[in-house]
């Protein structure tokens, strides 16, 4: 499936809204003085897990406490779902910064950044899909390519929505 731009911005504003942990208390949003770089870590949780067994339907099954959030994504053809590499989170393989694109040694060794492979220094993945129905906790999804139990990072309205959208408030003073 092909990833678009607006999933790579979507992946950034997911890391962009986690707070830091480690040794500052400092959080990564609203502190003009934040400083990131290589050594900065962030603290991500999972949403939820991808039910993905041979035969049966795509099921994304959201966390409990963050049933709210999936309140009208019915509304939604689509979704994208970051998902988390999980199978390959180990220091050896985050450390590979070069790959033979589809592991074919054929294939130029390339940068992981300009291809779809699954070891990276950040193993997270974006996949959209089409919604087939939502109910409750259950996301039923056309496809992804995920193994089952993979730990779902977040979760974007993708596509048309089946119902239109009020404008934008207008900000600005009251």
């Amino acid at each position: 499936m092909h990833t678009s731009r607006r999933d790579f911005l979507a992946a950034g504003a997911v890391l962009a809204a986690c707070g830091t942990i480690g040794t500052s208390n400092t959080q990564a949003r609203g502190d003009d003085k934040f400083s990131h770089n290589a050594d900065t870590v962030y603290k991500i949780s999972p949403i939820g897990k991808i039910h993905n067994k041979k035969g049966k339907p795509v099921q994304l099954e959201i966390y409990e406490k963050y049933l709210p959030a999936l309140h009208r994504l019915e509304y939604c053809s689509h979704v994208i779902v970051l998902w988390w590499f999980h199978k390959n989170d180990t220091p050896e393989k985050r450390k590979i910064l070069k790959v033979h694109p589809r592991g074919n040694k054929n294939n130029p060794l390339t940068g992981v950044f300009a291809t779809h492979s699954p070891v990276r220094p950040n193993l997270i993945a974006i996949t959209t899909c089409k919604i087939l129905s939502v109910e409750g906790r259950i996301v039923t999804i056309e496809g992804i390519d995920a193994f089952d139990d993979t730990p779902i990072l977040d979760l974007k309205s993708a596509g048309s929505r089946k119902t239109k959208l009020l404008p934008k408030a207008k900000r600005g003073k009251e």
